[in-house]
C-alpha cells in the first residue's frame, strides 16, 4: 500500500467517529492529513522524545513499585490492566506534560476514554447493540467530559507557553502550537488558544490516547510472555543491559536522565523487541480501494479493489514462510543477522505499525517505553506467566491455544485473559 498510497476506509472513520468527532489522523486524507502530520511530527521525533527520557522513566519507576506489591503479595494477578495505565499515563506526560495518575487512582477524564472505547463498534451486526438507543446519550456524555478535561488542559499548556519569555517546550501539544504558529502567516496571539488548533488537538489527544495505550500495553505484555518461556533470551536481555546501563536500579536511572542516548546501544534489547511484535502486532491497516488498482494472489489472480475495504493483515503476513524463515520460532537474532543472510528480513515484511508516509506516528515513542520498562523491570524480576496455573483451577474451560500459544491475541489484539501472571524478585 505504500506504494499506491490508498485513503482511509469510511468504516475506520465511522468507528473513530464517537470518539474523536473524525478530526483526528487516522480519519483524515489528502491534504488535511499532510498538514496536520507536519504540525504533530516534530513532537515525536527522537530527538524531542530523547529529551522526555526522565518522565518516562519516572512513570517506569512508579509501574515496577505496583509490580512489587504484587510479587509481595504472592498471589497471580492480571499484567495488562496494569501496562494499560502505564501507558496511558507515558502518553498524558510526553503529549500534554500532564499526570494523569491513572497507576494509582480513578481519573475522570480516562474512565470516560474507557467507557467511549467499549461503545465502539466495527461492522455491527448485532441490532440490539447496534440501535441501542442509550448508545448516542452515552457517546455525549463521554465526549462532553472528555473534552472538558482536555480542554482545561491545553488552556494550561497555552498558559504556560504565553508566561515564558523563551517559550521552550516539552510537551507534544507545545512543539504542535508552534507548528501550527509557524503554517498559519495571519496567526495573531489572543488571549484565549486558537479554537480550531484546540478541536483538533482534542480529537488527536483522544486518538493518542486510545490507539497508544492499548498497543503498546500489549506489547509489553508480550514481551514479558515470551521472556518468561525463553529464558536463554531473558539472561542475554540482563547481560546487555547491566554491559551498558549497569548492575543497580540507581545506576540504571542516573544513566538513563543523564545519557537517554543510551537506549539506542540496545541491540539485542531491540531485536527482541521487533521479534516479539513480529510474532504478536497489534494493529494492521485497512483502506478503501480504488478504480484501477487490483491485488494479486498467490496463484497469479488479480481482484480489483473498487468499492472494497482491502485489509494489510500483519499477523499473517508476519508468519508467512513466504517471507520468514521458520515463521512460527521465536528468533531475535534474525534481527542481527547481515544482508544477505536467509535470516535477515525483507524489507516491508515487518509492518507493526505499518509503513510508508502514514505508518504509526508514536512508534518511536512506543519503542523507547518498551526499551525502559524492560530495563527496570527485568532487572528487578522474574515474571512467569500463570495460563498453566489457571487452567488446573478451573479445568470445565479446558485448554486453549492458537497456533501454539496460551497467551493467544484477543478482541483488540491483546493476550488472553490479560496475561495471568505471578511475580518474584528476580534471582539472576
Amino acid at each position: 500500500m505504500q506504494e499506491h498510497p490508498l485513503p482511509q476506509h469510511q468504516g475506520l472513520r465511522n468507528f473513530l467517529r464517537p470518539l474523536t468527532g473524525g478530526l483526528d489522523l487516522l480519519s483524515m486524507n489528502g491534504p488535511t492529513w499532510k498538514k496536520w502530520r507536519s504540525i504533530y511530527n516534530p513532537g515525536f521525533s527522537t530527538n524531542h522524545l530523547i529529551a522526555l527520557v526522565p518522565d518516562i522513566v519516572r512513570e517506569t519507576l512508579a509501574f515496577c513499585d505496583i509490580l512489587q506489591e504484587h510479587a509481595e503479595r504472592k498471589v497471580i494477578f492480571r499484567m495488562k490492566p496494569c501496562t494499560d495505565n502505564l501507558a496511558i499515563d507515558v502518553i498524558g506526560k510526553v503529549v500534554l506534560d500532564a499526570h494523569f495518575g491513572s497507576q494509582r487512582s480513578r481519573n475522570p477524564m480516562i474512565d470516560a476514554l474507557r467507557r467511549q472505547i467499549r461503545l465502539l463498534s466495527f461492522g455491527e451486526i448485532n441490532p440490539f447493540r447496534q440501535y441501542n438507543p442509550v448508545r448516542p446519550i452515552m457517546h455525549y456524555y463521554n465526549t462532553r467530559q472528555m473534552n472538558k478535561s482536555l480542554s482545561q488542559q491545553l488552556d494550561g499548556r497555552f498558559a504556560t507557553y504565553q508566561n515564558q519569555n523563551s517559550r521552550p517546550t516539552k510537551s507534544v501539544v507545545d512543539l504542535a502550537f508552534e507548528s501550527y504558529i509557524a503554517e498559519e502567516p495571519n496567526f495573531k496571539l489572543k488571549k484565549g488558544m486558537d479554537a480550531t488548533f484546540k478541536d483538533y488537538a482534542i480529537s488527536q489527544t483522544k486518538l493518542f490516547l486510545f490507539s497508544g495505550h492499548d498497543t503498546t500495553s500489549s506489547s509489553i505484555c508480550y514481551i514479558f510472555y515470551v521472556l518468561s518461556v525463553h529464558k536463554s533470551v531473558l539472561q542475554r536481555v540482563r547481560d546487555e543491559h547491566d554491559k551498558v546501563l549497569g548492575f543497580s536500579k540507581a545506576q540504571r536511572v542516573k544513566k538513563l536522565d543523564e545519557t537517554p542516548h543510551l537506549l539506542n546501544q540496545l541491540p539485542y534489547t531491540l531485536a527482541v523487541i521487533k521479534e516479539t511484535m513480529r510474532l504478536f502486532p497489534v494493529v494492521s491497516s485497512t483502506r478503501a480501494g480504488v478504480p484501477g488498482l487490483k491485488v494479486v494472489d498467490t496463484h497469479g489472480r488479480y481482484f480489483p479493489t473498487d468499492g472494497f475495504l482491502v485489509w494489510s493483515v500483519s499477523q499473517a503476513l508476519h508468519r508467512d514462510p513466504a517471507w520468514w524463515p521458520q515463521p512460527d520460532t521465536f528468533l531475535p537474532d534474525r534481527w542481527l543477522a547481515d544482508p544477505g543472510d536467509p535470516l535477515h528480513p525483507v524489507k516491508g515484511a515487518w509492518r507493526p505499525f505499518e509503513y510508508g508516509p502514514r505508518s504509526c506516528i508514536g512508534q518511536e515513542l512506543a519503542m523507547m517505553e518498551m526499551k525502559i520498562v524492560m530495563i527496570l523491570a527485568l532487572h528487578q524480576f522474574d515474571i512467569e506467566v500463570a495460563y498453566h496455573e489457571l487452567d488446573q483451577q478451573n479445568p470445565q474451560h479446558g485448554k486453549n491455544a492458537v497456533q501454539g500459544e496460551r497467551a493467544y491475541q484477543v478482541q483488540l489484539a491483546q493476550p488472553s485473559g490479560d496475561l495471568p501472571c505471578r511475580i518474584r524478585q528476580a534471582t539472576q
